[in-house]
């Protein structure tokens, strides 16, 4: 029988433990972020009636959906993000929830699109969302959450994007343009990617608008500058539209209390060029890009969506909130070297240097592991140097080397990797203290 080529699916990836590790540590930062605010986890299903997605995204996501037909007939479909099916959640389960409901979910999602560094055809999703309420307090939370999650894994030097699609309506309106508002809106969500020239192009063919039209999105577009000086500016360009002043009445009070909540202004910007490219935003939009890596684009984007879960209740369940793009934001550290060289989980190796003493190894490791310290004991009695070269290549933080002299004084080595150093350490199985003071000491650095 000849062999199957073992190989993955275009699009998809296999994730090895030097980049699964520090993937689940950042969902675990995630979920710690997301319950410090107050946010509930759920779950739903992978896949969904057909016409519980399509049609809620855009042209775009409904090519990308992956379709099919189940056993029983049915149309169904895998979702391509985590906040369709929370308005098909909250309109089907809002009543045993109440308002305002806060919920994170952490999951996988699918789209069949173009891959690219950093998009993968499925990818992890780390969303969290407020329902039930039109506060601004609630999109004020937001900022501050995306602010807080990103420092939590390790970021700095990132920007934070504000804008509200309100203004943008208003200026459409104020131009004759409130019937084109979506492949106006799809059109500017591309103006970072293709330019100035070929979205003006754009706007006109796929549109059908003027010149003198698409000339005036993209003079609001091109409003650029510190917050404060940005926010100024938008009244005069919007003047007459009373929808635009209420749009920027709420981008103000978005930018002051995210200030206020401490985000560092540094990290906050007013962009009124970003439309997000899905049709159910109705209200304050975000992306966030990396200061060090802009070009792989947003990794934590959302908005406010006050009208999605009407398609399926005649309650109102108004919505606010963002998603982290964990694979993006994995593909950007492995750019900037910023991911651990670990790939092991146990810090600690104990080293099998005397089969004789087999169960002594064993008592030493569950002692440690008793105390809080990840311990790995290595399966087969063979060379020291084969077993450190192990050690050294999985990451491991220190190895444990106790043969029948150490046994007979009560004490252990334990070598350092990083630095080759070794240290005598005072061990039995009844006392145990001394050596697990010194290995927390070293794994606390890891």
């Amino acid at each position: 029988m000849s062999l199957i080529q073992p190989r993955t699916l275009k699009g998809f990836r296999d994730y090895l433990p030097a980049v699964m590790m520090p993937r689940e540590q950042m969902m675990q930062t995630a979920r710690e972020v997301f319950r410090s605010f107050g946010f509930a986890p759920i779950d739903t299903p992978v896949l969904e009636y057909l016409e519980i997605l399509s049609g809620k995204g855009s042209d775009e996501t409904d090519r990308q959906i992956y379709r099919f037909q189940d056993n029983g007939g049915r149309d169904v479909g895998m979702r391509f993000d985590l906040t369709v099916p929370l308005a098909r959640f909250a309109a089907q389960h809002i009543g045993v929830l109440g308002t305002p409901f806060k919920r994170y979910h952490i999951a996988p999602v699918w789209r069949g699109e173009n891959t690219q560094a950093g998009r993968y055809r499925e990818f992890v999703q780390c969303d969290f969302d407020t329902i039930g309420t039109t506060s601004v307090l609630a999109d004020i939370e937001a900022v501050a959450v995306i602010n807080h999650l990103l420092e939590a894994i390790g970021f700095d030097r990132f920007t934070i994007s504000i804008n509200n699609r309100v203004i943008l309506s208003g200026l459409l309106e104020l131009h004759g343009l409130a019937d084109k508002t979506v492949p106006v809106l799809r059109s500017l969500d591309k103006l970072a990617k293709i330019g100035r020239e070929k979205t003006h192009e754009e706007m006109c063919r796929v549109a059908e608008i003027s010149s003198e039209q698409a000339d005036a999105v993209l003079a609001l577009a091109a409003c650029d500058g510190d917050a404060e000086a940005v926010l100024a500016r938008l009244p005069e360009i919007t003047a007459g539209s009373e929808t635009a002043a209420e749009g920027i009445v709420r981008l103000t009070e978005i930018y002051r209390g995210a200030v206020a909540s401490g985000v560092p202004t540094r990290r906050l910007k007013i962009d009124v060029s970003i439309a997000r490219g899905l049709d159910y935003y109705t209200g304050a939009i975000f992306e966030t890009t990396l200061d060090d890596l802009p070009e792989i684009g947003s990794i934590c984007s959302g908005g406010r969506y006050d009208n999605l879960a009407g398609m399926y209740t005649k309650q109102h369940l108004p919505g606010i909130g963002a998603s982290l793009g964990l694979d993006r934001l994995l593909a950007a550290m492995e750019q900037l070297n910023l991911l651990p060289v670990a790939s092991t989980p146990a810090p600690v190796l104990i080293v099998y240097f005397d089969e004789d003493r087999r169960d002594d190894y064993l008592k030493m490791a569950a002692n440690l592991r008793a105390n809080g310290v990840g311990v790995e004991v290595y399966p087969d009695s063979k060379k020291l140097g084969a077993q450190l070269k192990y050690a050294d290549g999985r990451g491991f933080t220190a190895a444990i080397v106790a043969g029948g002299n150490e046994w007979a004084e009560s004490r252990c080595q334990v070598k350092t990797l990083a630095t080759k150093s070794t240290t005598d350490v005072a061990y039995t199985h009844d006392d145990p203290a001394a050596l697990v003071a010194v290995l927390k000491q070293q794994c606390d650095s890891r």
